[in-house]
């Protein structure tokens, strides 16, 4: 018998890399994570990714998945589509440490995003014949691609630790804030506070071949978590609470929510909410 046993809360995607998520029921899974996740990205005039860090506005890019397009909208302008398909000059963008082959989206995308953001910007798609490998210090030697995520195809969180969370944040005399603070792929139900740092191979049932999720790194946390989604205002309070109780040894002392995890079977499969998960705890 497996030691834990939870289900999928909620599923969200993020089209555009530090935009708002989009909340879906289903999703397919592919070797990068969830499809169109961290598809496209915005960058600056040399190239260079931008996110909520700097520019904490991008959370007010909020997209909608058609069939065949991607719709943006944001204060104050007009909706920006975006052909699923569409792309344009092929170029070279910087992800971290990583030069990633990707596509432009044309000019009128990168007037929509520095019209908004009010920075000179561009918009790209991820070239998906680029193969960009999460660290292999984590997988395990494993060649696991991803696309423009920070370093792996799904993020794992428990609604349980969100909850403990909004505890200590209320205690402290603080709001609750959502789980779209954190960026999560899948959110589970059915756990205690933090289970998900302990999880071993996760095993969700598909319509076909059994999907294998395994979480391999604890998620570090940028300030973004203290990015009002609704307003885009800052406040260093879930930042400041965060780090009185999720400093993590394994990482130098930095504080982690949330478990980054790889596909190792089932791409193609469709995940759903109300699926059953089941894993065992790993010791290390």
């Amino acid at each position: 018998m497996p030691d834990v046993t939870a289900r999928i809360a909620r599923l969200f995607v993020y089209p555009v890399k530090s935009c708002a998520g989009v909340e879906l029921t289903e999703a397919v899974l592919t070797d990068t994570g969830l499809d169109l996740d961290r598809a496209w990205m915005v960058v600056d005039a040399d190239g260079e990714f931008v996110t909520q860090r700097e520019l904490p506005r991008m959370a007010l890019v909020r997209p909608q998945l058609k069939h065949y397009e991607v719709v943006l909208r944001a204060p104050g302008m007009l909706a920006l589509h975006l052909a699923i398909d569409g792309v344009e000059q092929p170029v070279r963008v910087r992800l971290w440490d990583d030069t990633v082959e990707a596509f432009d989206m044309g000019d009128v995308a990168a007037q929509w995003f520095s019209d908004f953001l009010g920075r000179k910007l561009r918009l790209v798609r991820f070239d998906p014949d680029h193969r960009r490998l999460s660290s292999l210090q984590w997988t395990g030697g494993l060649e696991v691609p991803n696309q423009f995520n920070d370093g792996f195809p799904l993020l794992v969180i428990g609604e349980a630790s969100l909850a403990e969370l909004n505890a200590k944040l209320q205690a402290a005399g603080h709001g609750a804030v959502g789980i779209e603070r954190f960026r999560p792929n899948i959110v589970l139900a059915g756990l205690e506070p933090q289970d998900e740092d302990r999880l071993d191979l996760m095993r969700i049932a598909g319509d076909g071949q059994e999907v294998l999720v395994r979480p391999v790194k604890p998620c570090p946390r940028c300030p973004i978590p203290n990015v009002d989604p609704a307003t885009a205002e800052v406040d260093p309070q879930v930042s400041d609470t965060l780090q009185s109780y999720r400093k993590n040894d394994r990482l130098q002392g930095a504080v982690t929510f949330g478990m980054n995890a790889i596909v190792l079977q089932g791409a193609d499969q469709t995940l759903r909410v109300g699926q059953s998960v089941t894993a065992d705890w790993r010791f290390d």
